[in-house]
């Protein structure tokens, strides 16, 4: 069975693995270089890197679009093109030129969270559940049928970035099976997206991680868990703008003004929020590295005698 892989991040780096394991992958694409780092050179992709461990061969157009993408990518004769996390968008030419057409690895339960951050958004809104899709693509956004799916519990401490791993195993999983089934002659039966449940997961923006300490707590842990590892939340606490890597949501009835510092201690700092209160435990400086809270008030021991009594944006 030949295969065309394209993809990009991390994320598709365990799928990619399966796609050799599983067929002849005769071509991976993945995203030109980008600059990266202090430096700024030329870094290659997660994907490319692995790519070249395994000895397959890389192709990086800046699109696909085009009669000499066309001609590239059916030259190459594919049985199935495979598509996780790539980052461009492929025309409906391109879709068609595979016998089998292209199969996506998705990061949610289609059709909720379509779109580009579903890991994030699904931990933001507080779901209980996502998992992964195999889905057949057709020209829409994540709109076509779906052939396989696995689902799993989100853990009520899980951040964005522990989600993401585990979800990059389980899409390497449920692409295994579907290629394993379309190897025996059982190609996986399309399932249409239900109308009704869609939801969109739009892309991250850094300036959605600043906190407003009017929502509830329980939405504002939400958030410190989902952009971990990025944007990462970040408030201002005491006078100082604190970027927050741990958090948890109190149930603490008070009076006092969304902001407002409650309590310092051992256990963490606790600010007033518009429902309940928020308690930090792990935060970062700025230039700094990760820290506890209780590290944190070693520096500003004054925070630890307050009570109630100072607003967190203050001085």
């Amino acid at each position: 069975m030949r295969l065309v892989f394209a993809g990009t991040p991390d994320f598709a780096v365990p799928s990619l693995r399966v796609a050799a394991a599983r067929g002849e992958v005769v071509a991976v694409y993945t995203q030109p270089d980008r600059p990266a780092g202090r430096g700024r050179g030329l870094a290659a992709s997660p994907v490319k890197q692995e790519a070249m461990r395994l000895g397959l061969p890389v192709r990086q157009p800046d699109r696909l679009r085009g009669a000499d993408a066309r001609d590239a990518l059916r030259a190459l004769q594919p049985d199935l093109l495979v598509v996780v996390a790539y980052g461009l968008l492929l025309p409906s030419r391109i879709l068609d030129i595979p016998a089998f057409g292209c199969w996506n690895v998705h990061a949610s339960l289609l059709p909720r969270w379509r779109g580009a951050a579903p890991i994030q958004r699904a931990i933001e809104a507080g779901d209980a559940e996502t998992g992964v899709c195999l889905m057949q693509m057709e020209k829409g956004l994540d709109t076509g049928p779906v052939l396989l799916s696995l689902a799993t519990p989100i853990g009520e401490r899980e951040t964005g970035g522990q989600l993401h791993a585990r979800l990059a195993e389980l899409g390497a999983q449920v692409l295994g099976d579907g290629l394993a089934l379309l190897r025996a002659g059982m190609r996986p039966a399309p399932r249409p997206q239900p109308e009704q449940g869609v939801t969109y997961a739009h892309k991250l923006d850094k300036t959605e991680a600043r906190l407003d300490w009017t929502q509830p707590a329980e939405l504002l842990a939400r958030k410190v868990r989902a952009f971990d590892p990025w944007p990462v939340a970040e408030a201002d606490v005491a006078g100082e703008r604190l970027r927050i890597h741990g958090a948890i949501a109190l149930p603490l009835a008070h009076s006092a003004a969304p902001g407002t510092l409650l309590f310092a201690g051992r256990d963490g700092i606790d600010v007033a929020c518009g429902e309940g209160a928020l308690r930090i435990r792990a935060l970062q400086r700025a230039g700094g590295k990760v820290i506890t809270a209780a590290d944190y008030l070693n520096a500003r021991r004054e925070l630890r005698d307050t009570s109630a009594a100072q607003p967190a944006g203050a001085g």
